[in-house]
């Protein structure tokens, strides 16, 4: 289990937001904090403390007007620390090595993958071949429906086909170097993990998983600790210091799990 920090950039200015509340038209966003830093700052802050494998995460569409800002922000904190941070938001075979030319350790996908409902796999195999299956991470975040959980798209806006399973991780393995999971539902509101979906994932026994959503206390890593067995990385945010919750995030970078 390890602690994987987070650069969430939206409107061209580093955020913590609400993700279920994320919408593209007009660039909105429920905005749990807005940071009077940019994106390098952050990116030099985890590499002074040692903290691999965080997220640079572009949440505006390309069709945005705000969207060259953001890129522009993601790509400067890529340059500031160079293999430490993977890149996502709106990638496709047409940018990926943009953002893995500017230091990005890996890739990000979900959308364009996850396309029209369902799993594209001649688009999987095309960016696999493109970036290097050790250089993808497929991002499956979801919301909980009576199936279980469904993947989300587009900025976790649409639904898909897809639900999340242990046999469905198992064949998308084969094409990528991790899985990120953001539990969409809890996503930056600050109310606790989503447990039913941290215990699917612990009988998951392959590649590298992390999961985002919900924690904001030291009870909360401990459930997904135990929960998770130990083996699911995790993502927090808002709750952090850093980002203008409560939890220490010097304490954090500094613990061994």
């Amino acid at each position: 289990m390890r602690f994987r920090p987070c650069i969430d950039i939206h409107n061209g200015i580093v955020k913590q937001i609400v993700g279920s509340s994320l919408k593209d038209e007009n660039d909105q966003a429920s905005e749990n904090y807005v940071a009077n830093r940019d994106a390098s700052w952050f990116a030099k802050r985890y590499k002074q403390d040692g903290l691999q494998g965080g997220h640079v995460i572009l949440l505006n569409p390309q069709s945005s007007p705000y969207y060259e800002k953001t890129k522009k922000q993601a790509l400067e904190a890529l340059h500031a620390y160079e293999g430490g941070l993977q890149a996502g938001g709106g990638i496709t075979p047409d940018n990926a090595l943009d953002f893995l030319r500017a230091g990005a350790s890996h890739v990000i996908v979900t959308s364009y993958v996850f396309n029209d409902g369902c799993i594209q796999y001649d688009r999987l195999k095309k960016l696999t071949q493109l970036v290097g299956k050790q250089r993808l991470v497929l991002d499956v975040s979801c919301r909980k429906i009576d199936e279980g959980y469904c993947i989300m798209t587009d900025r976790w806006q649409k639904f898909t086909k897809e639900v999340v399973t242990l046999p469905l991780l198992e064949e998308l393995s084969a094409y990528c170097d991790e899985f990120l999971v953001h539990a969409v539902d809890v996503e930056g509101k600050n109310g606790g993990i989503e447990t039913g979906l941290v215990r699917m994932l612990s009988d998951y026994d392959g590649i590298p998983v992390t999961y985002a959503g919900g924690v904001h206390s030291w009870d909360d890593i401990e459930l997904l600790k135990k929960l998770g067995k130990g083996k699911i990385d995790m993502t927090i945010g808002s709750a952090l210091d850093l980002f203008g919750g409560t939890l220490s995030y010097e304490r954090l970078a500094a613990m061994h799990f």
